[in-house]
């Protein structure tokens, strides 16, 4: 009696063969979704290591910004010397200066950058009238690191706007755009500068 029940039991028990958690229909959906998955993550990887690398480009950009920003006062000290009267000239390097170290997103640093290479031209055009000055060791050095540090700077804005133009290419792509928006990815601004050559001719003796 009792290996009769447990027989009964165990037959209620079992599942009907024609039952198959493994069926073909089953293993489609799941594979679709494993790689629906796995497709989320690889582009989602590829915008943040996008992203990273205009980050970094950025950080490059403003390490050589905060090396000029710094040279500007020693040359306006160093004309200044031998231009006393031209008061107005310095002023406006000093505040074009501040306003670029002040900017915030790329755009507003080109704009802001175009400003202060006006008045580095006007800043220059007072050296050109002051032979003494032009001769001087300290001016030549310091005029010689601002063009380097300028040579640099487009260097790296190449770099950063290159970087910048593949990410935003990624954000506006399909399908890649439709992760890029779900997560809340921003496209970045261009750094549009003037060229090296229209800010700090190099003079020679």
């Amino acid at each position: 009696m009792l290996f009769s029940a447990l027989r009964t039991t165990k037959n209620a028990l079992s599942l009907p063969q024609h039952i198959n958690i493994f069926s073909m229909p089953m293993m489609i959906v799941v594979g679709v979704l494993l790689l629906g998955g796995l497709w989320l993550v690889v582009v989602f990887n590829g915008l943040v290591t996008s992203k990273n690398r205009v980050d970094e480009a950025w950080a490059d950009i403003e390490v050589q910004l905060k090396r000029r920003y710094d040279l500007i006062p020693n040359l306006v000290n160093v004309v200044k010397g031998y231009a006393t009267h031209e008061s107005s000239v310095f002023e406006n390097v000093t505040k074009a200066r501040n306003a670029a170290m002040n900017a915030g997103n790329a755009a507003d640093h080109a704009k802001a950058e175009n400003v202060l290479s006006g008045t580095l031209k006007s800043l220059f055009a007072v050296a050109e009238s002051y032979p003494d000055l032009k001769a001087s060791d300290n001016f030549g050095h310091l005029q010689r690191e601002l063009v380097d540090a300028e040579d640099k700077i487009q260097a790296a804005r190449r770099f950063y706007n290159g970087n910048t133009r593949d990410f935003n290419t990624k954000l506006q792509v399909f399908p890649t755009n439709l992760v890029g928006n779900m997560l809340g990815f921003k496209k970045y601004d261009f750094y549009d500068a003037p060229e090296v050559a229209d800010v700090a001719p190099v003079v020679t003796f």
